[in-house]
């Protein structure tokens, strides 16, 4: 049952006078303009060291060969590339700052924001991620009648020019049955061509950015958040645009689906609600999470242990019924069990778990220990914690924090495992955002996790030419992502202590003043 919200809890929710929506937002048009130019930036250099598939008939063309075979095509593209990331970064941060009150005038400029900065994003060689590739790939498998999650690509012939990572040539697809179809009808419209493939790929993840625009709103508003501010930190975020957009992840589709999904649970149309979330539970099993807290909801504030029960059998029983009968009609059962974990055996330096595995491995290898066997213990404890915590949030806490406690559980799968991607940050951005964000040390560390992935993923994934360093072919890339890094990193400390007007965001005031929180 939907708890009535205090008018004065939705600042800025209510329609507000005419005198006070004209200065609500102080000059929106600078940033707008400056995220623009840094979205136009990322597209003139994805065609250098954007990803593409090596079929593609763009590597064929005159500006391509220049940007992605000659220093100077490739340097100039890195530069773009980094600027432009950060320029949105600044951009979003920016639009914030001008905003002095979060209504419709704020709705405005975040709605012109997403559409100004995004629309370009549709344009860009992929960037950031080689995903998508892997999904023309699987969709490739469906189309010929493989079963994808016994098969990894490599069962295709000349499955390297699809242009997928390798992890995935011989890896079972962790996709649920939807995304299986979606794959399978891009593919089998566009025969494999990869850029048209890319096209549609995008504008299925344009499908779940919508819905998160339609659906984060409505759910702050339920949340008592004001709905507007919840918009501007979630859909004009430079992760979320890129992520969904520029990278064409699935993730984009999943959390929307879920979103909307949690909105009709909330308003008691339960069943609609558990079918939203079921679907996006078929694109990313991930979202299983969500459905314990959706009997909660089902079974009511005062509820009983035994309805509680009762409760969570219903809504097991209805999702994976569905999913089940999802199954039968392409008689690939539940093979995407098979593929979660295949993540898990992977680790990263910034992700806790995966920072504190890597490094009992070298310690134990240093004392003669099987370092792999070592950090093997790690990632299964952080498992562990991470089952622990959900069960936790599951079985205790208030019931009108229920929506609170599915964030917290859904951060602690993310949060605990060895490796964490920069889109699974994006799918508890949202989360956070229609449960409340504080605006102060809570909405400062999303400014930091927000620069830091951005520069992360500036200098992560970039595909440069071999052949520019014919003595050494890792060389170049090397160069690149070092190049890419640099910028990146400068501008990001430019932003935190030296701008003046964006380094008052990235600090604390105390009895002595304004300090920087790092």
């Amino acid at each position: 049952m939907t708890v009535p919200i205090p008018a004065a809890q939705l600042a800025g929710a209510a329609t507000p006078s005419a005198d006070a929506v004209a200065g609500e937002v102080d000059n929106a048009r600078s940033p707008l303009i400056a995220g623009f130019i840094g979205s136009i930036f990322m597209v003139f250099g994805s065609l250098g060291v954007g990803w593409l598939a090596p079929v593609s008939e763009l590597r064929r063309l005159p500006l391509f060969i220049w940007m992605r075979t000659e220093g100077v095509g490739v340097g100039l593209s890195i530069v773009l590339l980094a600027i432009g990331g950060m320029l949105l970064v600044r951009a979003w941060l920016r639009l914030g700052q001008r905003v002095r009150v979060w209504g419709l005038e704020a709705r405005k400029a975040t709605l012109q924001a997403i559409v100004a900065w995004g629309l370009p994003m549709m344009f860009t060689v992929p960037l950031f991620s080689r995903d998508v590739y892997a999904y023309i790939g699987q969709g490739r498998l469906m189309v010929e009648g493989i079963n994808p999650y016994e098969n990894g690509i490599s069962a295709l012939p000349n499955y390297f020019q699809l242009g997928a990572d390798k992890q995935w040539t011989e890896a079972p697809v962790p996709y649920g049955q939807l995304f299986l179809w979606i794959e399978q009808f891009v593919v089998w419209v566009t025969n494999v061509q990869p850029e048209a493939s890319v096209m549609l790929f995008r504008l299925v993840a344009v499908v779940g950015v919508v819905l998160c625009i339609v659906y984060v709103p409505k759910l702050a508003k339920l949340h008592g958040v004001n709905p507007h501010r919840a918009l501007w930190l979630t859909a004009a975020n430079p992760l979320f645009l890129t992520n969904f957009i520029a990278s064409v992840h699935n993730d984009a589709l999943m959390i929307g689906l879920a979103l909307a999904g949690l909105y009709y649970c909330a308003t008691r149309r339960i069943i609609p609600g558990l079918v939203l979330v079921t679907l996006s539970i078929s694109v990313k099993p991930i979202t299983v999470i969500f459905l314990p807290f959706i009997g909660l909801l089902w079974a009511g504030k005062h509820a009983s242990w035994p309805r509680k029960f009762l409760y969570w059998f219903l809504t097991a029983a209805l999702s994976f019924g569905l999913l089940y009968a999802l199954s039968l009609v392409n008689g690939f059962g539940f093979g995407w069990i098979n593929g979660l974990s295949a993540p898990g055996s992977v680790a990263i330096w910034y992700a806790p778990v995966g920072l504190l595995g890597l490094a009992v491995a070298s310690i134990s290898n240093v004392l003669g220990l099987d370092g792999d066997v070592m950090a093997k213990v790690v990632y299964d404890a952080g498992k562990i914690l991470m089952v622990a915590a959900a069960a936790w949030l599951i079985f205790r806490g208030d019931y009108d924090r229920l929506m609170r406690r599915l964030t917290l559980a859904f951060a602690a799968i993310v949060l605990l495992a060895p490796m964490i991607q920069s889109w699974y940050v994006v799918w508890l951005i949202p989360l956070f955002a229609v449960t409340g964000i504080r605006n102060d040390w809570q909405v400062k560390a999303l400014y930091f996790v927000v620069s830091f992935f951005m520069v992360y993923a500036i200098s992560d994934q970039l595909d440069v030419f071999p052949y520019l360093q014919s003595e050494d072919l890792g060389l170049a890339l090397l160069l690149a992502r070092i190049g890419a890094a640099i910028i990146a990193l400068f501008f990001a400390i430019y932003l935190i202590f030296m701008d003046p007007k964006t380094k008052s965001l990235f600090r604390v005031r105390d009895e002595v003043g304004l300090r920087p929180i790092i």
